[in-house]
């Protein structure tokens, strides 16, 4: 029996939703086994590769609301993988990664780069390359541009 081809969406965003679903999926069911949600592994590695930083950079750099930022940090913070502090301003928090949090990255990065290259070889490099190069440009369009595209 053959695998139904899935119809070619004509918007934008309901690919790009279907898209994100369907790879969310993929990297949620690699991650479970390690107690991790795909969306706290991008937290890690967003905070690994910035260092502290504020939680509305941080949201800038995931391009993710704010509601769902803070549920998920309150998790990472109770599990201790991320310290937080109270800026000048009260209403500002910096966020970093702790020791408990570098060691969950470092421990999931076998299982995310086992993804990665499945998904890479799959594509091939150039599809990849193009893949990630098209998908920034797009994100940075949206968020600096935003209602006057």
């Amino acid at each position: 029996m053959s695998t139904p081809t899935l119809p070619i969406l004509p918007c934008m965003c309901g690919s790009f939703r279907r898209t994100s679903r369907a790879l969310t999926q993929l990297y949620e069911e690699a991650l479970r086994p390690l107690g991790l949600r795909a969306s706290q592994f991008s937290i890690l590695q967003a905070l690994s590769l910035a260092g502290e930083i504020s939680q509305g950079q941080l949201g800038e750099i995931l391009a993710m609301d704010s509601t769902s930022l803070t549920r998920t940090l309150a998790i990472m913070i109770r599990r201790l993988w991320i310290a937080e502090r109270r800026g000048e301003d009260r209403r500002k928090r910096w966020l970093r990664l702790t020791g408990a949090g570098e060691r969950k990255l470092g421990g999931a990065l076998p299982t995310w780069e086992k993804v990665q290259s499945r998904l890479r070889g799959q594509l091939g490099e150039q599809a990849w390359n193009n893949l990630l190069r098209l998908t920034q440009q797009m994100t940075s369009m949206v968020t600096t541009q935003g209602e006057s595209l």
